[in-house]
């Protein structure tokens, strides 16, 4: 018997609604984060328990709207990984932290993927997921309630999203 479950491959239509879904959920999560410089982070836990996460720069502006990918190898693998959580037959659970660089320190929101949408997480399990480690060289964000996102399918977490 294997160590984990075997993942089981999505159908086609689902992945391929997924990656419609990923652009308009993008689109939402630059319009709520703003121009500036940030930093995008997914953690995604897989339904044979393997946990993936990625973390891609980007700096946008506005005006017209422009999006600025530092590394675009790390923007395509954020991507991947949020089209399998917005998908959802091969992930158990996701979230997706956007920081943005700030003085006097870095601030923080995120959402959690939820029926094949980002909703807003809680900010006390953002706070705990974001705070360094004690002795940690990593940088300590300030954490602010994420923004609701509009989901353009009309679609929310109480219907039967296929």
């Amino acid at each position: 018997m294997p160590a984990r479950p075997e993942l089981i491959r999505p159908d086609e239509a689902s992945t391929e609604a997924a990656m419609g879904r990923i652009l308009d959920a993008l689109a939402a999560v630059f319009q709520a984060i703003g121009p500036g410089e940030h930093a995008l982070s997914i953690v995604s836990m897989r339904t044979d328990g393997a946990q993936h996460s990625r973390t891609a720069d980007l700096s946008l502006a506005s005006d017209p709207m422009r999006v600025a990918v530092l590394d675009e190898d790390a923007y395509d693998e954020v991507a991947m990984l949020l089209v399998f959580a917005l998908e959802g037959s091969t992930v158990t659970g996701a979230v997706l932290i956007a920081t943005t660089a700030a003085e006097p320190r870095p601030r923080a929101c995120g959402w959690t993927v939820r029926d094949g949408w980002l909703y807003p997480m809680d900010t006390a399990e953002l706070h705990a997921a974001v705070t360094p480690c004690p002795g940690s060289p990593a940088v300590d964000r300030e954490v602010y309630p994420a923004p609701a996102l509009i989901d353009p399918t009309g679609m929310d977490e109480e219907s039967d999203r296929g």
